[in-house]
């Protein structure tokens, strides 16, 4: 019997973020050699990259990086997703969405599949992507990348469990008078995940929608003819209320909107994005 100990096994489940059958394999056919056996799992774990491609990975992290970019400021959002939450936490896959956050900054890249494309130390994003999906045993996706740039672009990271890296990943930009209430508004996105930043930017199609429904359901609950117009738009606003980022209640003050707060601060809010894991 090969000769290895439990802290042996830990450590390379920690490295690697295999299971504890596959690392005693490995550890066993390697007749105890940590380094050996970590190659053992990393060569199996390339073969297994085909097996893996319709698994789910629906767990992972966001990271995100800002920096002045000489007409403002300029914030890339990735999301980096693996299958289990154990793999999430563990540092090297931390470390590749470190890579590819800076991959992402460097290269310019307008999307994920671009990212993927492009070439960092030698090597595309892609392989450095399946190499460490090789060790760690799980399926890793790039799956999405945003920019935003403004006078000031705010960043949020959130962790949803104090034990996984942040999970949701909010950015804000602002024009300068903006930038004293960015940080409370990009919390605020975190929170109540709003779909449009203006009542202009909802699609024409999805506003004629909701006001037939609206209209549907007043008749079907016997609202009268005379009140209808009236109760169509109140529900109409609440539609936006909970759908509008600059019509929502502020998390910090309900009793105000998040317009309302921009516009006491003198600012104007010029884009949102947010990112949850998996969502």
């Amino acid at each position: 019997m090969a000769n290895y100990s439990l802290a042996d096994i830990k450590a390379l489940r920690e490295k690697t973020g295999a299971g504890m059958l596959d690392v005693k394999k490995a550890l066993e056919e390697a007749e105890g050699d940590s380094a050996k056996a970590l190659e053992i799992i990393r060569v199996k774990g390339l073969k297994g990259v085909g097996k893996r491609e319709g698994r789910s990975a629906s767990d992972g992290l966001v990271a995100a990086h800002v920096a002045d970019d000489g007409a403002g400021k300029a914030g890339v959002l990735v999301e980096v997703n693996s299958e289990t939450d154990f793999v999430a936490k563990n540092a090297q896959f931390i470390a590749l969405a470190d890579k590819v956050l800076a991959a992402a900054v460097s290269t310019g890249a307008a999307d994920a599949e671009a990212l993927l494309g492009t070439e960092v130390d030698g090597a595309t994003v892609q392989s450095t992507v399946d190499e460490t999906a090789a060790t760690l045993g799980e399926k890793v996706v790039v799956r999405r990348l945003a920019r935003l740039s403004g006078e000031h672009v705010e960043v949020y990271l959130h962790k949803v469990n104090k034990d996984l890296p942040p999970q949701v990943g909010v950015l804000v930009a602002t024009d300068a008078a903006g930038a004293s209430v960015a940080r409370d508004v990009a919390t605020h996105v975190a929170a109540f995940s709003p779909t449009y930043l203006t009542r202009e930017e909802v699609p024409a199609d999805l506003v004629a929608s909701e006001r037939k429904i609206a209209e549907e359901t007043a008749r079907n609950e016997g609202k009268p003819e005379a009140a209808l117009s009236k109760i169509v738009e109140g529900r109409l606003n609440g539609f936006y209320k909970e759908n509008v980022l600059l019509d929502q209640a502020f998390a910090r003050d309900p009793k105000k909107s998040v317009g309302q707060v921009l516009k006491e601060a003198g600012g104007t809010l010029t884009g949102f994005v947010r990112f949850r894991v998996g969502a």
